[in-house]
């Protein structure tokens, strides 16, 4: 069992960045696959971007290949989401999401809001 908790939302201009924390509990932080999803109003629910425990391999939707980053920390039990470039249409709650096995995403933060305006 595995906590996620995302803080580093908010409102930001189009063209500008922000950084999204996700901090997990728990001393098997390494054993997870880690990634974010986001959903805007309106819209179903969207992979964004994912990192392999190894936090050797990651994975983009196309839509943020090149503007997103993902890492993660093992030391801090946390993973990031980068984003840089941002434009309107990346306004969403955003989900750090975890998984131990490789199939589905087993765990859910509470999420985080991000709003770009134009």
């Amino acid at each position: 069992q595995v906590q996620l908790v995302e803080s580093g939302g908010g409102l930001v201009q189009a063209g500008g960045s922000l950084r999204l924390s996700c901090a997990a509990s728990g001393s098997t932080f390494r054993t997870y696959n880690m990634g974010w999803f986001r959903q805007a109003p309106g819209k179903e629910r969207e992979f964004v971007a994912s990192i392999r425990r190894s936090r050797d391999s990651t994975y983009y939707a196309d839509s943020v290949k090149g503007r997103f980053t993902i890492s993660g920390d093992n030391a801090k039990n946390t993973v990031y989401l980068q984003m840089n470039s941002l434009k309107p249409e990346d306004t969403a709650v955003y989900y750090c999401v975890a998984d131990r096995n490789g199939g589905d995403w087993d765990f859910w933060g509470q999420g985080t809001q991000v709003t770009v305006s134009s």
